[in-house]
């Protein structure tokens, strides 16, 4: 090879890295929001009702969460690529098993199986970036990487709506192991973890201790509870609505059909999927962030409100607004450029990881939603399975809103963190 032929290669290396650890994170999140679609055949398969379904979803969050702890440390200690391998691995062993047998406590190890190996996936880009990327791109490549994300989730609404519809949801399911076995063999051939010079020098994390102490001191900073509170919070309509029951309450109170409301859910991925990068670049124009938010967090409490609880709307108001949903809640992708700048570069693995465990508690608390069905009762049962009726979805549903208000008074109460010269 030349040396232009190198230099060309070193240039443009960073890029790829980036970009094979953010279509693993697609790969997640498609795998995250896939239940959804196959909401019906799993509550037939498993024999279970709408309160056991949600959590059954929440197991995948009941692992991701507490694992950011360990991520940020080990993403510190040992970097992402044999971290990120590993974690595809696990993600394929986990969708064949969840969909290998008709026991549930299998479907529950399958869902917490892929939840351990997606903890990884989210902090590991961000952490590759940080490593390779100058600082000044790391806001937009946190929207951008939370926009890819986003296609994820569409594809698991769309793509695998499809693929459920036309081979049935178990064959869906071995093609998506097959992809994550993929994607582990080309993140284990493609990225480094070398770091560049300016980075911190490897002789300052010579143990865990260490690690740990950093760990501690982000820990006692207030803003860092602050800032992953917001991102909880305006991640519970996501976690409530696009991931788990908006298909469900598109088709059992407006009578869509699964491939319509899945397309219109999808919109909401491709709302955030445009608004994630253009949030990253409007906060570092006009150097704010708790701004941003606050306005994001506003428009999506109208509009999720108007899409639960305005009567009458036509399917074309309905696709509107879910896009609309997802484009105004955009700016939560903005408290990770928030952690990592109150956070030194020893413990940037860290900070984004805790803050990406405090916005993951929505998908553990998400089950509430299905326990308020089950509580509030089906309107009528098809084939065993129960379908619930619009009054349902309006109590069930209605944790939305509040968390939304939730985050405009966590906003007031966090400090702002853009600081002159982040930003080149």
């Amino acid at each position: 090879m030349t040396v232009t032929a190198q230099n060309q290669l070193n240039k443009y290396m960073p890029w790829l890295m980036v970009f094979i650890g953010t279509t693993f994170y697609c790969y997640e999140s498609l795998l995250r929001v896939a239940p959804s679609v196959m909401r019906l055949e799993l509550m037939l398969n498993y024999g279970i009702d709408a309160g056991t379904f949600s959590t059954l979803i929440a197991f995948y969050y009941y692992i991701y969460s507490p694992m950011q702890l360990f991520v940020g440390v080990l993403m510190d200690r040992y970097g992402p690529k044999k971290l990120l391998t590993l974690a595809a691995v696990t993600c394929a062993i986990g969708t064949y098993s969840f969909v290998a047998t008709k026991h549930l406590i299998i479907g529950e190890i399958g869902r917490l199986l892929i939840g351990f190996g997606s903890s990884f996936a989210f902090v590991g880009v961000l952490k590759i970036a940080s490593l390779w990327l100058p600082e000044n791109k790391f806001a937009i490549i946190s929207g951008t990487t939370m926009a890819l994300g986003m296609v994820g989730g569409l594809l698991g609404d769309t793509a695998v709506t499809s693929l459920v519809t036309f081979e049935g949801w178990r064959l869906a399911s071995v093609h998506a192991a097959i992809l994550g076995s993929v994607l582990a063999v080309l993140l284990f051939f493609i990225l480094r973890d070398h770091k560049q010079a300016e980075d911190v020098d490897d002789s300052s994390y010579n143990s865990f201790k260490d690690v740990f102490q950093g760990l501690k001191k982000l820990l006692c900073n207030p803003q860092c509870w602050l800032v992953g509170f917001i991102g909880c919070m305006m991640w519970f309509p996501i976690a409530i609505y696009a991931e788990a029951w908006g298909v469900a309450h598109l088709q059992d109170s407006l009578g869509y059909t699964r491939e319509d409301a899945s397309h219109a859910i999808a919109l909401i991925f491709l709302g955030m999927a445009c608004g994630g990068p253009c949030v990253g670049l409007i906060s570092d124009y006009i150097k704010k962030r708790k701004l941003v938010i606050f306005i994001g967090a506003g428009l999506t409490l109208l509009v999720s409100s108007t899409l639960i609880y305005a009567p009458d709307l036509t399917k074309s108001n309905v696709f509107t607004l879910c896009f609309f949903f997802g484009l105004f809640n955009a700016p939560q992708v903005l408290v990770f450029p928030m952690a990592k700048e109150i956070s030194d570069k020893r413990t940037v693995g860290s900070a984004l990881a805790v803050t990406n465990m405090l916005v993951m508690m929505a998908g553990i608390i998400q089950p509430i939603t299905g326990y308020l069905l089950r509580y509030m009762g089906p309107s009528n049962v098809i084939n065993g399975v129960p379908i619930y009726g619009a009054p349902a979805y309006h109590v069930a549903l209605a944790i939305i809103p509040v968390s939304l208000f939730i985050t405009l008074i966590l906003v007031s109460f966090t400090k702002e963190t853009f600081k002159e010269g982040t930003v080149h």
